[in-house]
C-alpha cells in the first residue's frame, strides 16, 4: 500500500527526538528547519545547531532518521542537512582578511628577549602610524600581560555577522591578545599539544582583530607543534628573529631560520635582530660593554644574506621597564626607544621590499 507523507506527519516524528544539551524534543527547541521538501517517499531537510561543533551532531541526525523509520515507515528515504546557527570560522589562510602583514618574531632559544623585542616592536610600529596588533602565541609561557600591564583583563566576546568574537584588548594604541588572559599562568604547562592549537587558532580567527597593518606573532621559542599550527593557520608575511651574540644563542637562531626557509614553509626572513648587543650604564650613556660577545648577530645576517635590522642595548635601567609594565619603547628619548624606532622602521622597509618582490605566503597544507 502506498501512504503520502506530509510535514505534520514527519513533525510528529521528529518531537519524538530530545536533544541531549537541553532535554527539549528537537521540534520544540525550533531545531527543524522550515524547509521540509517531499517528494514521493523521499524526504529532506535541515537540523539547525548553535554551532558547527556541537557535540550531539551526529547522534541527534541519527536519532532523527530512526524516528521517521520507526513511527512513518522503513521506506522512508532521509536526507538531513545540518546547519549552525553560528557562521562558522573562515578557512585557514582567509581569516585575517583585513589583515596586510603577518610578522613572526621568533627565536631558536629562550631566554633571548624575544618577548621584549615582539613588545616593543609592536609600540614602535604603532608610534609610526601604523595599525598594530599584537598576538602573544607563547602559550606555555605567556609574557606579554605582564609586559603590558593588563595581567588582570578579561576580554568579552562581541556577536558579529552572526560569529561570537572575541574583542582584544587595547593598550597603547594596539590591539592584544594572549593565552595567558583565559588561563591561570600556573595551570599553562598542563595544556596537551591538541588543546593548545585550538585555543591559538581561537585567538586568530575568533576574534575581531579587524583592519591591522601589522599583525605580530609573540611565538614561543624553538620549534614546535605551536609553529606548525601557526603556519597551517596563517599566511605568514615574514619571520623576523631574535638572537643574542653568543655563539651558542647564534646556533640556536640558525635552527630557527631553517624552519621558516623550509620547502615546505617558504617563509620570508625579514632579517635579524641583536638583543643585549651590548651594556650601556644609564649614567655613562658613550660607554659601552660587549658582555655577550661581539656582532654575533651581524655576522650571521650577513652569511645568510639577510638584513640586521636592529641591535637593542641594554641599558641600565632597562629591566625595571619589561616588568612595570611600561615598555621601554614608549620614550623615544631614551637609547633603547631610539633603537627599537630604528628597528620598527626597518622591519617596516623589509616588509615593503618583501611584498613587491615575493610572492605572498601560502599556508602551510595538512596531509592527512
Amino acid at each position: 500500500m502506498s501512504m503520502t507523507l506530509y510535514p505534520k506527519l514527519i513533525l510528529d516524528a521528529l518531537a519524538t527526538v530530545r536533544y541531549p544539551g537541553n532535554g527539549k524534543n528537537i521540534v520544540e527547541a525550533e531545531m527543524v528547519a522550515d524547509n521540509i521538501r517531499i517528494e514521493g517517499m523521499k524526504v529532506s531537510f535541515s537540523l539547525v545547531f548553535e554551532k558547527t561543533t556541537d557535540p550531539f551532531m551526529k547522534s541527534v541526525v541519527k536519532s532523527a532518521e530512526t524516528a521517521i523509520h520507526t513511527y512513518i515507515s522503513k521506506d522512508v528515504e532521509v536526507h538531513i542537512a545540518t546547519e549552525s546557527r553560528q557562521a562558522a570560522r573562515p578557512e585557514p589562510g582567509k581569516m585575517l582578511p583585513q589583515v596586510k602583514n603577518v610578522i613572526a618574531v621568533s627565536s631558536g632559544k629562550g631566554g633571548v628577549g624575544k618577548s621584549t623585542i615582539a613588545a616593543n616592536l609592536a609600540i614602535s610600529l604603532s608610534k609610526l602610524g601604523y595599525k598594530v596588533g599584537l598576538l602573544d602565541a607563547d602559550i606555555f609561557g605567556p609574557s606579554i600581560p605582564k609586559m603590558f600591564h593588563v595581567e588582570d583583563a578579561r576580554p568579552y566576546a562581541e556577536t558579529v555577522e552572526g560569529r561570537d568574537l572575541i574583542v582584544p584588548i587595547e593598550k597603547y594604541g594596539i590591539e592584544i591578545l594572549s593565552i595567558g588572559f583565559f588561563v591561570d599562568p600556573d595551570q599553562a604547562t598542563l595544556w596537551r599539544g591538541g588543546m593548545a592549537s585550538n585555543a591559538l587558532k581561537q585567538l586568530v580567527g575568533d576574534a575581531k582583530w579587524g583592519e591591522l597593518d601589522y599583525f605580530i606573532l609573540d611565538t614561543p621559542p624553538g620549534t614546535s607543534d605551536i609553529h606548525l599550527t601557526l603556519l597551517q593557520t596563517l599566511a605568514i608575511t615574514g619571520a623576523v628573529i631574535v638572537s643574542t651574540p653568543q655563539e651558542v644563542a647564534l646556533a640556536d637562531a640558525r635552527k630557527g631560520i631553517n624552519m621558516y626557509m623550509n620547502d615546505k614553509v617558504n617563509v620570508p626572513i625579514l632579517g635579524l635582530v641583536e638583543n643585549m648587543s651590548w651594556f650601556t650604564p644609564a649614567e655613562l650613556p658613550e660607554n659601552r660593554y660587549y658582555l655577550f660577545g661581539k656582532e654575533g648577530t651581524k655576522h650571521l645576517a650577513e652569511e645568510l644574506h639577510v638584513p640586521l635590522l636592529g641591535q637593542i642595548p641594554i641599558v641600565q635601567s632597562i629591566c625595571e621597564h619589561g616588568d612595570s609594565g611600561e615598555p621601554v619603547a614608549l620614550d623615544e628619548n631614551s637609547a633603547t626607544g631610539q633603537a627599537f624606532m630604528v628597528l620598527a622602521r626597518n622591519v617596516a622597509k623589509a616588509t615593503e621590499k618583501r611584498n613587491i618582490e615575493l610572492a605572498p605566503t601560502k599556508i602551510v597544507e595538512t596531509h592527512k
